[in-house]
């Protein structure tokens, strides 16, 4: 191998110093800033992604709590519609329940007039029935006329007797 020559080695040591140092200064004075360079700018560009990326969360957070706050909010506008129509709804239907008595109320009022009315016919009539009634039989007991306005002052005392009795 020609690097073991004894003979050779003195001036590859020289070489190789020179060699060294002229790499070592390229190294140092060339390319090493560049990379400096290259890692502070990129080290910058971190620095201000991190900065940007906080801000950005400090903005979220907040968009978050003003969502929060307008969902709350909305909410409870919900629940007071809610409430409101519910109140409306029992006001109405209060209303027309109380229109609904109302109406039976009154037909219940003319159901009883009817009613009475009915019966003072009925009774009428059953009035004019029992003096006729009471005519005949009179008639056909005594066999002889009697007058109509006895029967009906006989019946009538009759039927208040029977209405006071009972």
């Amino acid at each position: 191998m020609p690097q073991f020559w004894m003979e050779d080695f003195a001036p590859q040591m020289v070489w190789l110093v020179i060699s060294f140092i002229a790499l070592y200064l390229l190294m140092a004075r060339v390319a090493l800033p560049r990379v400096a360079n290259v890692l502070e700018t990129r080290h910058g560009r971190i620095a201000d992604d991190l900065d940007q990326a906080a801000q950005l969360k400090a903005q979220a957070e907040t968009v978050i709590s003003e969502y929060e706050a307008a969902l709350a909010e909305a909410r409870a506008q919900a629940q007071a519609t809610i409430a409101q129509a519910g109140a409306e709804a029992a006001a109405a239907s209060e209303k027309r329940s109380a229109e609904v008595s109302e109406v039976l109320a009154a037909e219940a009022a003319a159901a009883a007039e009817r009613v009475t009315a009915a019966k003072n016919d009925a009774l009428t009539e059953l009035r004019g029935v029992a003096t006729e009634l009471a005519q005949a039989a009179a008639e056909r007991l005594i066999d002889s006329s009697v007058d109509t306005a006895d029967v009906q002052a006989a019946v009538d005392t009759a039927i208040q007797q029977n209405a006071s009795g009972s």
